[in-house]
């Protein structure tokens, strides 16, 4: 088919985040991380690897934008570490940590690419974890603090703000089934960290308000899935409205609509009662953004009556409901891939969340690429896979989606959390011992795309 020209300034980007990429963990002040903690502690990351050097970005960010200029992205998002830039938590900022980050958006700024700041893409400072971390209601007002201090430092240089990246990760996958750091399995917890994440951001976003926020956009970033029944009956209908309810409406709900989806708290009342969200909580959620990121990376097929699903402890109250493979091809990390379920997704946040501009702020593939005898990577799955979800995309835009922008996951091969060094999202292959930088063909390809604003007839 022939699809249009995208829409102009249309965001064309990359995304990566501060413990994946930068390493040195050590220096200028930095303190431990929960990832630090956690990736040192036996057993809990697949190839027993950690993010100390990861891809040594601290001290090879100039070569890496010299990889976006040849990208030719217009943006790049990345994140804070807040224990680089606050080290406990609290307190002063450490002055290092802010002047690391203000010469990459300076040297961003030189080469024409805007910066796309994250504040949180979940390395909390230890010393926070060590206090009660999410659960803690604490620590939502030590977010707040940190992020409106990191943005009156730097806001003169940035212009797009995220809060939080993945706020369902952070207390699911870090509170709920450990899988992620600080790996506690506690689905109570779990429940009370997604919600003072969430509160962290309304405040946060009312602080950066208060700080000056006019010609800055500020927002948020969530995983969303489509949750589709595999059939029609009562049991599967109402498995796919609880997946949605505690995977979707429970983080878009509170922040777009101001209150969290009344059939949700009655699925975990058996969980936790609604003592942690006090009066007020909700409006302050709810402040207002300017956009709304959305990471989609593959749709949830659920069927309910299980009696012991095996992936049911990320899917908080969910334990008799199982995802059911649909035969769609898999990636690496064995995810499906359904591009149009991101058509669904966005055309979906269109018509229940209304006149909310929405960034695709992640989106990508893991594959097993390898250097060929000539040195070069050929990854023509990953070309396919983007190609494909930007063809998605731009359908939703025909459909009357708002959507300006899409960063593919990732500029460079990283560590990929529990997964460690095992698997590849990168557009540029990374050797993560000698820390040499190979663009692959999916690289070249992405980058006539951002030069030329449109994808090609297919």
């Amino acid at each position: 088919m022939t699809v249009p020209k995208l829409p102009d300034g249309f965001a064309w980007g990359v995304a990566t985040a501060s413990y994946q990429i930068e390493g040195a963990v050590a220096e200028d002040g930095r303190a431990p991380s929960i990832w630090d903690t956690f990736t040192h502690t036996p057993g809990r990351i697949a190839d027993g690897r950690n993010g100390d050097v990861a891809c040594d970005h601290y001290h090879r960010y100039a070569e890496d934008i010299a990889l976006m200029a040849d990208l030719g992205v217009t943006h790049y998002r990345f994140s804070l570490a807040w224990p680089r830039i606050q080290p406990t938590g609290v307190g002063p900022l450490n002055q290092a940590g802010i002047d690391f980050y203000a010469r990459l958006v300076d040297a961003l700024q030189e080469r024409g690419i805007q910066p796309w700041v994250t504040l949180y893409h979940w390395d909390l400072p230890q010393a926070l974890e060590d206090e009660g971390g999410w659960p803690s209601r604490d620590t939502a007002y030590r977010f707040a603090d940190y992020a409106v201090a990191a943005y009156e430092r730097l806001k003169d240089r940035v212009a797009s703000w995220t809060t939080l990246n993945e706020p369902w990760c952070s207390a699911f996958l870090g509170y709920g089934n450990g899988q992620h750091a600080p790996g506690v399995q506690d689905e109570r917890k779990a429940l009370h960290a997604a919600h003072h994440l969430l509160l962290g951001h309304g405040l946060a976003v009312s602080g950066m308000r208060a700080a000056g926020a006019a010609d800055q956009q500020i927002g948020i970033t969530l995983n969303l899935w489509p949750v589709t029944p595999v059939s029609d009956s009562p049991v599967d209908t109402d498995a796919a409205r609880r997946v949605d309810g505690i995977n979707n409406r429970f983080f878009l709900d509170p922040v777009l609509r101001g209150s969290y989806p009344a059939d949700v708290l009655d699925d975990v009342a058996r969980i936790t009662d609604t003592d942690h969200i006090q009066s007020g909580d909700e409006q302050a959620i709810a402040a207002p953004v300017d956009f709304l990121g959305v990471n989609y990376y593959n749709p949830n097929y659920v069927r309910g009556g299980a009696s012991q699903a095996a992936d049911g402890r990320a899917w908080i109250g969910c334990d008799d409901v199982e995802a059911v493979p649909q035969g769609f091809p898999v990636t690496d990390m064995g995810w499906e891939v359904e591009p149009d379920g991101l058509r669904r997704l966005l055309v979906r946040l269109h018509h229940d969340y209304p006149g909310l501009p929405i960034y695709v702020t992640e989106n990508g593939m893991a594959a097993r690429d390898t250097i060929d005898a000539d040195g070069r990577v050929d990854d023509p799955d990953r070309i396919a896979y983007i190609d494909a979800h930007l063809r998605a995309g731009a359908q939703a835009i025909a459909e009357g989606v708002d959507l300006r922008g899409y960063f593919v996951w990732t500029l460079t091969d990283n560590f990929e959390w529990s997964w460690g060094f095992s698997k590849r999202f990168g557009l540029v292959y990374l050797d993560n011992e000698t820390q040499e930088r190979i663009p692959k063909s999916s690289a070249a390809w992405f980058a006539s795309l951002a030069r030329t604003n449109e994808l090609p007839d297919g």
